[in-house]
């Protein structure tokens, strides 16, 4: 079996642009990935298109000697668009091998360990706040105004069955709401300081949250790279005592992050923007966070259960970054069953009325819980029809 033809396709998300990789083999047998291009990564497709002429002619099923000549051939500018394009072919060609052996892609690497994922609602009103014309008029979701709106949110995660949610920091002023994320554009501060009126304002918000989950659903607060760890222990000392399941945030240095994980008793998780194992390797030896969180598309499966390996050997659970479609949670959801320190899935709730109809299987969710599909491959295959009726905008 070899591959012999790679396409991308790629579907309108409301907010952002679904993207798929398609692998052909000789033998007719398709294997489908999922990745994501953003101004976080611009240039992604055509990498992963200039990759791809190394791939023709490759057997798909042998996924990790291709991936190593991959690397190889980039090791002098890995990481980042590098990694991300090769775990796009990788993914691919790991469907068509389990399709090829008849079985679930866990099964490969020795799974499921589990068939039932808890999940936890991500973005929980950060993107209703950021695109409240597009939600509203679209999705019809309710307004999200005010800290009572925000109350009113958690009573609809615990009545649709969600244990567990995150959302980022929303700033709530006289002009309306908006997503606060100074480590990034909009909003931009280069210092990362923040301030006393900010990190109360972000208590409040957990605090209506609280109110209306009710005591038995887990919080858990994303502020990605928006604080230097100075600003991250005053916030910390302030939402220490909401009992948050996690704290999540991200710096490139392992010794800093390992000194806010020591001054709270809130659990730290991070590292969803790192790559490959031996970046992830610091970070460990340091004791720089109780989650790892691993983005499956961006590392691809195989790199991926090696990062969780090597996190089960320092005693950390690791959950899988997933803010994509609905064939990335299924690719993140066979890393889930195929590793034993799993903690917790991410999973987006709020999404465009037309995502299930861009793969045959959408995945089925119940009491808050992704029930593993036990079809060969990833448990779905994308399509085509769906995607050309829902084009990708600029």
């Amino acid at each position: 079996m070899r591959i012999a033809k790679i396409e991308d396709l790629h579907a309108d998300g409301g907010w952002r642009t679904f993207s798929f990789l398609k692998i052909t083999t000789d033998e007719d047998l398709i294997g489908w990935s999922e990745y994501n291009e953003t101004s976080w990564n611009p240039g992604l497709t055509g990498v992963i298109r200039a990759l791809s002429s190394a791939a023709i002619g490759k057997d798909p099923r042998s996924f990790a000697k291709l991936s190593g000549e991959l690397r190889a051939v980039t090791r002098m500018a890995s990481g980042g668009l590098a990694d991300q394009a090769i775990a796009a072919i990788e993914n691919a060609c790991i469907d068509i091998a389990a399709k090829a052996a008849g079985v679930p892609v866990c099964a490969l690497f020795g799974g499921p360990y589990r068939e039932r994922l808890k999940l936890y609602w991500s973005h929980c009103g950060s993107f209703r706040a950021s695109n409240p014309t597009f939600f509203e008029a679209t999705l019809k979701t309710p307004p999200l105004r005010t800290l009572d709106d925000v109350a009113l949110l958690g009573r609809e995660v615990a009545a649709r069955g969600y244990r567990a949610l995150k959302t980022n920091p929303l700033m709530f002023e006289a002009g309306g709401v908006r997503m606060l994320n100074p480590g990034f554009r909009p909003g931009l501060d280069f210092a990362r300081g923040g301030s006393t009126r900010i990190f109360n304002a972000i208590a409040e918000q957990i605090a209506a949250f609280r109110e209306g989950t009710g005591p038995d659903i887990d919080i858990q607060l994303d502020v990605n790279f928006g604080f230097r760890p100075e600003a991250l222990r005053e916030l910390l000392f302030v939402v220490d005592p909401l009992g948050l399941s996690w704290l999540e945030a991200d710096m490139h240095e392992p010794a800093a992050l390992a000194r806010v994980r020591a001054a709270t008793r809130t659990p730290i998780a991070s590292l969803e923007t790192i790559h490959g194992s031996a970046n992830y390797r610091p970070y460990f030896d340091a004791a720089s966070c109780d989650v790892a969180i691993i983005d499956v598309v961006w590392n691809g499966l195989l790199e991926s259960v090696r990062i969780a390996a090597l996190a089960d050997v320092h005693e950390v659970n690791v959950a899988p970054h997933n803010f994509y479609g609905h064939l990335a949670s299924l690719i993140s959801a066979h890393f889930c069953a195929a590793v034993p320190n799993f903690r917790i899935m991410e999973y987006e709730v709020d999404d465009v009325p037309w995502k299930d109809e861009l793969v045959t299987h959408p995945p089925k969710v119940q009491h808050g819980e992704l029930i593993l599909p036990s079809r060969p491959g990833w448990g779905t295959d994308v399509n085509e029809e769906a995607v050309r009726a829902h084009p990708a905008r600029r």
